[in-house]
């Protein structure tokens, strides 16, 4: 049997904390600006990735749109 997941405890140890608040924003962001630009479309299936793994660095260079499986099996820095 699996465990239920608790919803609330992860919001209030993970993403109700004010940097991930930020890295949200950011990212959010970043998809509104390529959706504007022509990029990216509603519903596309598509993620734009960060080339640093810096959500906060929406640079036009270091961001790019890409399939959502390819942008979730690339390897990502480890923190800490």
């Amino acid at each position: 049997m699996q465990k239920k997941r608790d919803y609330k405890k992860e919001y209030r140890e993970y993403h109700g904390k004010a940097s991930q608040i930020k890295d949200r924003a950011s990212r959010n962001s970043a998809r509104n600006t390529a959706v504007k630009k022509g990029s990216a479309y509603k519903g596309d299936g598509k993620e734009v990735d960060h080339k640093d793994n810096n959500p906060r660095n929406n640079s036009s260079g270091n961001t790019r749109v890409m399939p959502k499986a390819a942008n979730r099996a690339r390897p990502r820095r480890k923190i800490g």
